[in-house]
């Protein structure tokens, strides 16, 4: 379960970016953070990555306080950020299964792995090329990939549909369900009113606070 308890995140605690904003995503679950450019989508989002430290409130994961990006990693949260942080000059093959290694997958799994989700996103043959030869669309779902390979407990996407065309679009957020299928508890950052609409909830942000949810969204506030 991830748990954002009524946090206030900003770079001047005089002027928050996000203000009281509380959201609870299940595992199997599939939460929509909608709104407008500069709404707080995400910063919510790397907030929940411990990317970020709130002011005031809590992310918790499993009872287990994000308090850092380390934090966040060992609690099994992933983050495919919006603009992919993939390495230019490296493969979109070799982009997922550094990143594999890097976190403990043995070279012989993150091989398979790798093959198996480049696949799932119909990029088996731009496995070989470099990042920085790619179009925007691939490499956005070069990032999708890698972030799936992870296998996290949550998996936070922000706005990975926004240069994709509509065939492209059908299959992540296909794969995204299928992430929540696993187990996953996912967030999807969008401004796609009908990506939004597929998800099983929805927390709709102006200027950093909530102004409207749909479906099971917000914790029970505690008593005092």
């Amino acid at each position: 379960m991830l748990t954002v308890d009524a946090v206030t995140v900003g770079y001047d605690p005089a002027r928050p970016v996000l203000v009281d904003v509380s959201a609870m995503v299940a595992p199997g679950q599939v939460l929509a953070v909608t709104g407008a450019s500069g709404a707080g989508k995400t910063t919510l989002l790397h907030t929940v990555a411990g990317l970020l430290r709130p002011i005031r409130g809590s992310v918790t994961v499993e009872g287990r306080p994000v308090s850092d990006r380390d934090a966040a990693v060992a609690s099994g949260v992933v983050l495919v950020p919006q603009d992919n942080g993939l390495v230019p000059v490296l493969t979109a093959a070799e982009n997922i299964q550094v990143t594999l290694v890097g976190t403990g997958t043995p070279a012989p799994s993150a091989h398979r792995r790798t093959a198996e989700v480049l696949d799932r996103l119909g990029l088996v043959g731009q496995a070989d090329q470099l990042v920085e030869e790619l179009s925007g669309g691939q490499r956005q779902r070069v990032a999708i990939a890698r972030g799936m390979a992870l296998q996290g407990t949550v998996l936070l996407a922000d706005e990975v549909t926004s240069e994709l065309d509509a065939g492209n679009r059908q299959r992540v957020l296909t794969l995204l369900r299928e992430e929540a299928g696993r187990g996953a508890a996912v967030v999807f950052a969008t401004h796609d009113p009908e990506a939004a609409a597929i998800c099983d909830a929805e927390l709709h942000l102006v200027d950093g606070r909530v102004e409207s949810t749909r479906g099971d969204v917000t914790p029970a506030r505690r008593p005092g």
